[in-house]
C-alpha cells in the first residue's frame, strides 16, 4: 500500500515540521448539518467525464531522469507548461482540456511548504517563480483549463501557533477554525481538522476558494478526503469540508470542478454526489516504481472495484479510476495488450480520462489509444457505465445498453496466460444473430450467431458494438426464498427490502447451499441464467445443474449489503424440470435474491 500524493519521505518532513506549531481555540457558529442539508450543487456541472493531464504520475515515478532533483521534483512551471503545449497540439481537439497541477506546488524540493500571511498555500518560488496565476493564464492562452491541488484540512505548518489571521474574516485566526485539541485529519494526518461549528472555518475555505478564483483556476483536486483515504472515524469524516468547498466555490464567482480523492467510502456516495463533481474510488494507479504504473500495482484492482460504483456515475458526478497512463510505451510499464485493456475499462466505466504521460514523448500506439474517437465517444456519450454481465472470474464480459438498442460489449482476459472469452447474446437479452463492430479497429466483423468468442492474450481485451439481429425473449423468475427450494448448511432466509420478493437467502458460507428446484426449461441446451444477488465485496460461488459438475464463478461486488445486482451464469438444462445449485464450497458466497431463466 502506498501513500498517495505523499511519500514516506514527505510524511517524515511533515512529522518533523509539525512539532514547530502550538495551539489556541476560538469562536463561531455555522451548523454543518443545516448547511449540508440545505445546500444545492453549485460546482461546475460536469455533464461529461473530464479529460486532460495530471502531473502526479511523473512526479511519483522513479523512471530515470524524471525527477532529477529528488522525489517529486518533476513538478515545475517549465514542465507543466511544456505538457500544456503538447496537450494543446496533440490532444485538445479530441476533448482533453484540463492541465492539473498536483501535490507540491507550494513545497520546495525538500518538501518544505510556503504559506501566505493568511495560512493559505502559496507558490514555491523555486518551482513556480512567477506564482500560480501566470501559469493559469498561460494555460488559458492555449485554450485549456487549469487545475490545482490541496490536501483537506488546515496543514499543520500553516497553524502558526493559532495566531495567523484569516483573509477577509475580521477577528478570525487559525485558532478559530480548528478543534481546540488540534485533532488531525486526512489520509496522512498532515492537517488539523476544521471545526465547521465555528463560522471562521467556512471563512477560511472561502478565502482559499477566492484565491483560486482570482488566480483563474478551473479545477481543484481535494485529496486525503475521508471517510476513505484508508481512514475512518469522526476525525477523518470530511463530508463537512467537501460541503464547505462547494459553498465557497459558489461564492467565489468562478466555476470550479471539484474532484475529491482517494479510495472514498461508498457508504457516503450520496454526499460525494451532492457536493462534488467526481470521486476517486480507488488507491493511486501509479506504482511508485521505475515506471509510471504496473498491471498488478494497481491497474488490475479496478476490475474488482469499479462494478459496485457503476450505478452512481451520471451527469454532474463521475467515478474516478485515476490517471490513464498508456501513451509512453516503456515508461508506462505495460504491454500493448495491457495498455489497450486499461484504456478500454476507463472508457466504458465512464471514468474521467486524464493521462499522466509525458505528452511530448507519446509513441504512435499510445497516441492511437488516447485519440480513438469512437472509444472517446463511448466515454463522453449518453451510454451508462458498463458493468460485468457475467460472473466468470478472469474471463470477463462487460456491457452497457446504448440508446439505439445496440450494446457496448468489452471482453477482458485478466489471466496471466492467453484464454478465450465469449460474449453470449443471451447475456444481452436476445438470441440468434448479432452484428459485431470492432470499436478499436473501426471494422465491421459481420454477423455472429448466439455469441462471439475471441482468443485474448494475457491481460488482453476487445471492444465491440453489438447490434441485435435476433429475437428477444422472456424470462421466468424463481425466488431464492421459495418453499420449493432446498437449503443446507448455514443457508437461511432473511429479510431484504431491496430484493424482488422482500427476502433473500444468505449465510451461504463454508458449505452452505441453495438449491432451486423445479426450474423449467422449454428445451434442452445451453442457458445463460440471471442471478440476482447482494455482495458487499467480490465473492465466489460454485454453480451446477441437475447434480452435474460445478463451475466456479466470481460475483462482482454490489454497492453494499443492501443493493441488488444481476449477472448471468452458464448452465446446461434439460427439457422440463431441473435443479440449479449455488454452493459456497469452503468460502463465502453472495446472498441470493432470485434467478431468472430464459424462455427459449
Amino acid at each position: 500500500m502506498r501513500s498517495p500524493s505523499y511519500s514516506l519521505r514527505a510524511l517524515l518532513v511533515l512529522a518533523l515540521t509539525a512539532g514547530l506549531t502550538t495551539a489556541v481555540p476560538a469562536a463561531v457558529a455555522a451548523t454543518p448539518t443545516t448547511a449540508i442539508a440545505s445546500a444545492a450543487k453549485t460546482t461546475a456541472p460536469a455533464q461529461k467525464p473530464y479529460m486532460g493531464w495530471t502531473s502526479w504520475s511523473m512526479q511519483s515515478s522513479k523512471y530515470p531522469g524524471l525527477n532529477p532533483d529528488g522525489d517529486y521534483s518533476y513538478l515545475t512551471e517549465k514542465n507543466v507548461l511544456k505538457q500544456a503545449g503538447a496537450l494543446a497540439s496533440k490532444l485538445k481537439k479530441y476533448g482533453y482540456e484540463y492541465v492539473n497541477i498536483d501535490a507540491g506546488w507550494w513545497r520546495d524540493m525538500a518538501w518544505k511548504p510556503e504559506f501566505d500571511g493568511y495560512a493559505r498555500q502559496t507558490a514555491d518560488p523555486g518551482r513556480f517563480p512567477r506564482g500560480m496565476k501566470p501559469v493559469a493564464d498561460d494555460i488559458h492562452a492555449k485554450g485549456l483549463k487549469a487545475g490545482i491541488y490541496l490536501p483537506v484540512g488546515l496543514e499543520k505548518e500553516a497553524y502558526g501557533g493559532g495566531t495567523v489571521p484569516i483573509w477577509n474574516a475580521e477577528g478570525c485566526t487559525t485558532a478559530d477554525i480548528v478543534y481546540g485539541d488540534l485533532r488531525t485529519t486526512n489520509g496522512w494526518d498532515s492537517a488539523y481538522k476544521l471545526d465547521f461549528s465555528r463560522p471562521c472555518a467556512q471563512k477560511y475555505i472561502d478565502s482559499q476558494a477566492q484565491m483560486f478564483a482570482d488566480w483563474g483556476y478551473d479545477f481543484l483536486k481535494l485529496d486525503g478526503v475521508g471517510p476513505g483515504s484508508f481512514k475512518s472515524g469522526d476525525n477523518y469524516n470530511n463530508v463537512a469540508d467537501v460541503a464547505a468547498w462547494q459553498q465557497a466555490i459558489a461564492k467565489a464567482g468562478r466555476p470550479l470542478h471539484l474532484e475529491i480523492s482517494w479510495s472514498l467510502d461508498i457508504n457516503h456516495v450520496a454526499d460525494w454526489k451532492r457536493y462534488s463533481n467526481g470521486w476517486r474510488i480507488d488507491t493511486d494507479v501509479e506504482c511508485y516504481c521505475n515506471t509510471l504504473v504496473s498491471w498488478e500495482n494497481s491497474v488490475d484492482d479496478r476490475f474488482d472495484d469499479a462494478p459496485k460504483w457503476s450505478r452512481f456515475a451520471a451527469p454532474g458526478g463521475w467515478n474516478d479510476l485515476d490517471a490513464i497512463d498508456v501513451g509512453n510505451g516503456e515508461m508506462d510499464g505495460l504491454t500493448k495488450a495491457e495498455r489497450q485493456s486499461y484504456m478500454t475499462l476507463w472508457a466504458i466505466a465512464k471514468s474521467p480520462l486524464y493521462t499522466g504521460d509525458d505528452l511530448t514523448r507519446l509513441d504512435d500506439y499510445g497516441l492511437s489509444l488516447l485519440t480513438n474517437k469512437d472509444v472517446i465517444a463511448i466515454n463522453q456519450g449518453s451510454t451508462p457505465p458498463a458493468r460485468p454481465v457475467t460472473a466468470t472470474g478472469d474471463q470477463q464480459v462487460w456491457s452497457a445498453k446504448n440508446a439505439d438498442g445496440s450494446y457496448t460489449v468489452a471482453l477482458f482476459n485478466l489471466a496471466d496466460t492467453s484464454a478465450a472469452v465469449t460474449a453470449d447474446w443471451q447475456s444481452l437479452g436476445f438470441t440468434g444473430q448479432g452484428k459485431v463492430h470492432d470499436v478499436w479497429d473501426k471494422e465491421d466483423l459481420g454477423a455472429f450467431k448466439e455469441k462471439v468468442t475471441q482468443a485474448l492474450p494475457a491481460h488482453g481485451s476487445r471492444l465491440f458494438t453489438v447490434t441485435p439481429r435476433g429475437t428477444a425473449f422472456k424470462k421466468t423468475a424463481y425466488e431464492a426464498e421459495s418453499p420449493a427450494n432446498s437449503l443446507s448448511g448455514n443457508a437461511a432466509i432473511a429479510d431484504c427490502g431491496a430484493c424482488s420478493g422482500t427476502h433473500k437467502v444468505g449465510n451461504l458460507y463454508q458449505g452452505g447451499k441453495l438449491q432451486f428446484n423445479d426450474v423449467v426449461a422449454t428445451k434442452a441446451g445451453h442457458y445463460m441464467i440471471d442471478v440476482s444477488y447482494i455482495s458487499g465485496d467480490a465473492r465466489p460461488a460454485k454453480i451446477s445443474s441437475n447434480g452435474n459438475g460445478a463451475t466456479g464463478l466470481k460475483f462482482p461486488a454490489t454497492a453494499d449489503w443492501g443493493t441488488v445486482e444481476t449477472v448471468t451464469v452458464p448452465v446446461t438444462l434439460k427439457a422440463g424440470k431441473n435443479t440449479i445449485t449455488i454452493d459456497s464450497g469452503d468460502d463465502y458466497a453472495p446472498d441470493i435474491d432470485r434467478i431468472a431463466v430464459p424462455q427459449l
